[in-house]
């Protein structure tokens, strides 16, 4: 399969780039987490793996969010919300001609998925959230977020070593020896955002708090994380599932937080069964892509 083209939608005044390959019978848009480059991504074979498994039951939509990778880049003072962010989305599903699609959130693209599944319900096929919480950072009923005098620290941390790989130390623990993924994920960095829009785009995505909209998301929804994530607590992941009627919960093994870190193809294959449970998804061209998508309406 080869590398499929980068093409733009027209978001407001900003292009947000995506690219779609697979033709199975539902659609599943991939919502990455704090940073994303379309191409540089391809570079990374489990990445690479990762996508061409997904293409192969479905039509997978990949995105760069606004102000990353090769989307239009945003001013620090004038930083996109969830809700600019749903725009955009609600824009590449429009110019790829997708009425209703699976929405696949990582990390930080969990809220954004959260939200757009209680907002468009009637565009939203299923649910699929990884890693992810509702909430970052830590309140009075909500003591395990992340510390905000803790964030702050790490976030002047990361700044000065950004595009040096230094970082896998957190998301992906399992692969900071190997010298060649650290490389590849320097130039990941580097070419997804500079260092002052890196840290501002990080802080945008811990200020939000979806958890009001989760009790208004009624789609089929599956919730991944794994149970020693070293950055984002798996409490956060199970509050997520608590929360949202008649979610699905797998905890998986390992201490990666970015899910191309220890076993991605235990996380691949949950999104498999999962589908495949709901609307019977086998490997193979697609022969009735309407069809299978309005299977989902009767769950």
């Amino acid at each position: 399969m080869e590398i499929p083209s980068v093409h733009y939608a027209r978001s407001g005044e900003f292009h947000i780039a995506y690219q779609v390959l697979g033709a199975g019978p539902i659609d599943l848009v991939l919502v990455p987490g704090w940073i994303s480059h379309l191409e540089v991504a391809w570079e990374q074979p489990r990445l690479a793996h990762s996508f061409r498994r997904l293409a192969s039951f479905s039509r997978l939509i990949l995105v760069d969010k606004r102000g990353t990778g090769l989307s239009d880049r945003v001013s620090s003072k004038s930083l996109p919300t969830l809700e600019d962010r749903m725009e955009d989305l609600h824009a590449v599903l429009d110019a790829v001609g997708s009425s209703r699609t699976v929405l696949y959130g990582i990390s930080e693209g969990g809220p954004l998925c959260m939200l757009f599944a209680a907002t468009y319900p009637a565009r939203t096929t299923a649910l699929v959230v990884y890693g992810s919480w509702a909430r970052a950072l830590k309140a009075p009923d909500y003591d395990w977020g992340f510390d905000p005098i803790e964030f702050e620290s790490f976030l002047a941390s990361l700044e000065p070593h950004w595009g040096d790989g230094a970082a896998v130390n957190v998301v992906a623990p399992s692969l900071a020896h190997d010298e060649q993924f650290c490389a590849w994920w320097g130039r990941f960095e580097r070419m997804a955002a500079s260092p002052g829009a890196a840290v501002a785009l990080l802080r945008m995505g811990f200020e939000g708090d979806v958890r009001h909209v989760l009790p208004a998301i009624f789609v089929p929804t599956l919730v991944l994380h794994r149970a020693h994530d070293a950055f984002v607590d798996v409490r956060h992941g199970r509050y997520i599932a608590e929360h949202i009627p008649g979610a699905r919960y797998v905890e998986l093994e390992g201490g990666d937080h970015f899910p191309l870190g220890g076993d991605l193809n235990a996380v691949d294959q949950q999104i498999e069964n999962f589908l495949s449970e709901l609307i019977g998804v086998r490997r193979g061209p697609s022969t009735d892509r309407v069809l299978a998508t309005e299977l989902f309406t009767d769950v």
